[in-house]
């Protein structure tokens, strides 16, 4: 069984894999801002750990100790339009899914070289390989995430590391509905915020993507670089394969 760090432990995904790779026999190492979020989380291991922050992180994987898997969870996103986002909370989501995501995979990353053995698995979305309006700046996010990683893999594989995308479609984690919104009612998008539902079609739960997490880790170096999460997001990433690259992509219909 594997000593596994989960970033961004507190709910949603990160929770539900803490809990089923527990329950699977792996070592836990539960993280979250606020580590009393973690109380009653029947894991190995709770440390308080900001992404964000490189001390937080230093600490934390000084108390962790061997991390045979990371699982880079820890996000948020925004819904906005691109030309009024404001640049600081753009700059903030990059901070949390992109540049946080590297910080803690940088941290354990030596170990794992040295070893000859590990994986980084990272959280990323269908939104890594396209856009949706409004969610573009998440998108974005994600996109830079799947490059970084996709540049690791070919960087740390050398030294036995192996690194691994998972890309869920919409999650009923709650995520979307805790996302901070940049819109105004005298914004001309605002017309755009109702017709995101068709976007959002058949969500999966947090435990499928929990699932497929335990499965990738069961499979080791076999399992593939990009992982999508359900029919619908294999759908949805077909698609987009097939599509032609002179228009922008679409996900759904829209008629604004």
């Amino acid at each position: 069984m594997a000593r596994v760090l989960i970033t961004g432990a507190s709910r949603g995904i990160g929770r539900d894999a803490a809990t089923a790779l527990h329950e699977q026999g792996h070592e836990v190492i539960a993280t979250a801002r606020d580590v009393s979020s973690l109380d009653d989380l029947p894991v190995a291991l709770k440390l308080r750990l900001d992404v964000t922050d490189q001390d937080s992180v230093d600490r934390a994987l000084a108390e962790a100790g061997r991390v045979d898997v990371l699982l880079s969870n820890a996000g948020a996103t925004v819904r906005a339009p691109i030309e009024t986002i404001p640049l600081d909370a753009l700059a903030e989501l990059f901070e949390l899914n992109a540049f946080g995501a590297l910080r803690v995979a940088q941290g354990v990353l030596p170990q794992m070289r040295r070893r000859g053995t590990g994986q980084l698995i990272f959280m990323s979305s269908i939104q890594g390989r396209l856009v949706i309006p409004l969610i573009g700046a998440y998108g974005a996010t994600k996109q830079a995430l799947e490059a970084l990683a996709e540049a690791l893999a070919i960087e740390a594989g050398r030294f036995g590391v192996s690194v691994h995308v998972v890309q869920p479609p919409a999650v009923s984690s709650g995520g979307a509905e805790r996302a901070q919104v940049h819109l105004d009612d005298s914004s001309p998008y605002l017309p755009l915020l109702g017709k995101l539902g068709p976007f959002r079609a058949e969500p999966v739960s947090v435990r499928e993507v929990a699932d497929v997490v335990a499965a990738t880790i069961a499979e080791g170096r076999g399992a593939p670089f990009r992982i999508p999460v359900g029919e619908s997001a294999r759908a949805v990433l077909d698609a987009r394969k097939a599509a032609p690259d002179h228009t922008p992509f679409l996900a759904a219909p829209l008629d604004w």
